[in-house]
C-alpha cells in the first residue's frame, strides 16, 4: 500500500463520521490536495469547544466565516463577536470569482453562493440591537467586580442594594444608583435611615464607589445600563433552516474596556443560568466565538483563570460552545486549551527565538503524525490551509491534517453604510429593544421624596437681614466636579480589564 492510500485509508476511517457533520475541506499529503479525504466535524462535538489560531494573515477570519456558516447550515445559531468588524459580509451573498473557481475546482465540492441571516448587536451607539442589562440584574457582587472595588467598598454595594430591596427603590441604571448613593450621603433622612438600619458607612467609600461610577459612564456604560433587558433566548432563532449569525459589533468600543467586559460578565452568567441542561443532544444550542481572545487573558489573576476553565467545563451541558480566536495558542491558559476538542491552526510564523519556541509548544498540543513534520510545515502552511484535530464521535482526538480549506459562501468583506441599514431597519430584534423604557425607579422615587419633605419644612421667621450661611455643597456634587469623577483612572481601567469573564455563575435577579 502506498503512503498515499495509506493516508487515504487511515484519515477516513478517523473522519466518517455517522451523524450530523459540517465540512470544513479536504486533506492534503506532500502539498497534494486529496480529494478522497473530507474534512469532517461531527456536530455531536461542537459544543466540546476549540481554537482557530495562525499568524495575522493567514485566513483565520475567513476560516471563521466558513464554520459560521456551516453551523447556520446546520441550523445552529452563533454569536460572534466581530472586533475587527470584518464578519458584516456574511449577510450578503459572496461573489464567484477565479480564486474562488480555483480553490472548489481543486477539492472538487460545489460553491454555491448565498446570504445567511444575520442580526447585528451593539452595546455602543452602532446600528444594531441594543443590548441592555439592569444594574439590579447584575447585583452588588457583579457591578463591584466591574468597577473594580476593594472587598470593604464591595460590602458597601451589598448593603445599597439591601437598603433598595428594603425600600423599593428599584435600581434600573447608573442614574439610580448615583441618586440613592446622593440620597445616604446627603440627605438628613437617608443618612439616618442607612444608619438606622444597617450602621454608619463612612462617606469617603461611597464617594469612591461614586467616582468609579462617573468613571465607568465616561465609557459608555451609561447606554447599556437599562430597559428593556436584552433575553438571551433570542440568540437562539433560526430562519428557513438557517441559523441566525448575531454579530455583535464590538469595533467601535476597543477604547472602553470596561464597557466591554461589562457585557462578557452579564451575558455568559444569563447564558449559563438560562438555559437548561441539555445532556446528549446531538449538536449544540448555541456557538460562541471570540475573537482576539488574548484580550481575555493578557491580565487575568489566578483566580479569574480558575472560574473561566470551571465555565468552559460546565457550559457545554447546557448545549453550548465555546471558540476562542487568536494569534498563537500559547494566548490560551493550558488548563483552558486542554479543554478545547476542536483545533485549526493556520501558519507560524518562526522570525525569532520567541516565535521558534511557540512554534514548538503549538506542536506539543496536537497528535503525533506519520504523514507530516509538524513542526517544520506549520511555517510554511499557505493562506486558506491548517492543520485540523477534532474530536469524533465517541470523544476521541483525531489525527492532525493538513487542510485545503473551502471558502465562504457569502461577502468576503464588510457591508456598506445603506445595507447596515437596511438590515437594521428589517429587524424585528431591533424593534423590539429599541425604545428605551423609562420607567420610575430610584430616581424619580426619590425626588419625588425628596420634593414632598421640602414642601413639608415650615421656614421659621427672623427678624431683621442676618448672613445666610453658604450651603455646603454634597459629596455628590464634589465628586462630580472633581478631577476623578471627570476621568478614568489607570487603576479602574487595569481592575476593569482583570474582571472579565468572572463570576459567571451569578444569576439574574429579577424584579
Amino acid at each position: 500500500m502506498s503512503n498515499k492510500e495509506k493516508f487515504i485509508t487511515d484519515l477516513n476511517s478517523k473522519y466518517n463520521p455517522k451523524g450530523d457533520h459540517i465540512i470544513l475541506g479536504k486533506g492534503m499529503l506532500d502539498g497534494e490536495i486529496v480529494t478522497d479525504v473530507n474534512v469532517s466535524i461531527p456536530l455531536k462535538t461542537v459544543n466540546r469547544h476549540g481554537l482557530i489560531a495562525g499568524a495575522t494573515g493567514t485566513g483565520k477570519t475567513k476560516t471563521l466565516q466558513v464554520f459560521v456558516e456551516q453551523l447556520s447550515h446546520a441550523g445552529i445559531p452563533t454569536l460572534v463577536m466581530d472586533i475587527k468588524g470584518d464578519l458584516s459580509g456574511i449577510a450578503e451573498s459572496g461573489t464567484e470569482n477565479d480564486n474562488i473557481k480555483e480553490r472548489y475546482s481543486k477539492t472538487g465540492l460545489p460553491y454555491s453562493p448565498q446570504n445567511f441571516p444575520v442580526e447585528l448587536m451593539t452595546i455602543s451607539g452602532a446600528k444594531g440591537v441594543k443590548l441592555r442589562a439592569t444594574v439590579l440584574e447584575f447585583g452588588p457582587i457583579l457591578l463591584s467586580k466591574i468597577l473594580g472595588l476593594n472587598d470593604t467598598q464591595q460590602s458597601i454595594m451589598s448593603i445599597v442594594f439591601k437598603y433598595c430591596d428594603d425600600k423599593a427603590l428599584p435600581l434600573v441604571d447608573l442614574n439610580d444608583l448615583k441618586k440613592v448613593l446622593q440620597y445616604v450621603t446627603d440627605n438628613p433622612i437617608g443618612k439616618k435611615e442607612l444608619a438606622d438600619d444597617y450602621g454608619s458607612i463612612a462617606p469617603a467609600s461611597l464617594g469612591a464607589i461614586l467616582r468609579s461610577i462617573v468613571a465607568m459612564e465616561q465609557q459608555g456604560a451609561t447606554a447599556f445600563f437599562g430597559e428593556p433587558s436584552f433575553d438571551v433566548e433570542d440568540l437562539l432563532q433560526t430562519r428557513d433552516g438557517k441559523g441566525v449569525v448575531n454579530i455583535f459589533r464590538v469595533d467601535d468600543i476597543q477604547s472602553k474596556p470596561n464597557l466591554f467586559s461589562t457585557f462578557i460578565l452579564s451575558l455568559f452568567a444569563e447564558i449559563y443560568m438560562t438555559f437548561p441542561e441539555e445532556g446528549d443532544s446531538g449538536k449544540p444550542k448555541l456557538v460562541l466565538f471570540i475573537d482576539e481572545a488574548h484580550l481575555l487573558f493578557k491580565e487575568a489573576s489566578k483566580t479569574l483563570l480558575s472560574q473561566i476553565e470551571t465555565m468552559v467545563k460546565l457550559i457545554r451541558s447546557k448545549g453550548i460552545g465555546i471558540y476562542f480566536i487568536t494569534q498563537i495558542p500559547g494566548d490560551v491558559p493550558e488548563n483552558i486549551l486542554s479543554q478545547l476538542g476542536l483545533k485549526i491552526q493556520h501558519a507560524l510564523r518562526g522570525f525569532t527565538g520567541k516565535d521558534k519556541k511557540e512554534i514548538d509548544k503549538a506542536v506539543e498540543n496536537y497528535p503525533t503524525t506519520e504523514f507530516y513534520n509538524a513542526s517544520e510545515l506549520i511555517q510554511n502552511l499557505g493562506i486558506g490551509e491548517a492543520f485540523v484535530t477534532a474530536l469524533n464521535e465517541k470523544g476521541i482526538p483525531t489525527p492532525l491534517v493538513h487542510t485545503y480549506l473551502i471558502s465562504p459562501e457569502s461577502r468576503m468583506d464588510i457591508l456598506t453604510s445603506s445595507e447596515i441599514d437596511d438590515l437594521t431597519r428589517n429587524s424585528d430584534l431591533v424593534r423590539k429593544y429599541e425604545e428605551n423604557i423609562d420607567k420610575e425607579s430610584a430616581y424619580e422615587i426619590l425626588n419625588k421624596r425628596i420634593e414632598e419633605h421640602t414642601q413639608t419644612v415650615i421656614p421659621t421667621p427672623t427678624r431683621g437681614r442676618t448672613a445666610q450661611p453658604k450651603e455646603e455643597a454634597g459629596m455628590f456634587e464634589t465628586v462630580l466636579k472633581s478631577s476623578a469623577g471627570r476621568t478614568f483612572t489607570n487603576t479602574l481601567m487595569r481592575e476593569g480589564a482583570r474582571a472579565i469573564l468572572g463570576m459567571f455563575g451569578l444569576g439574574r435577579r429579577k424584579r
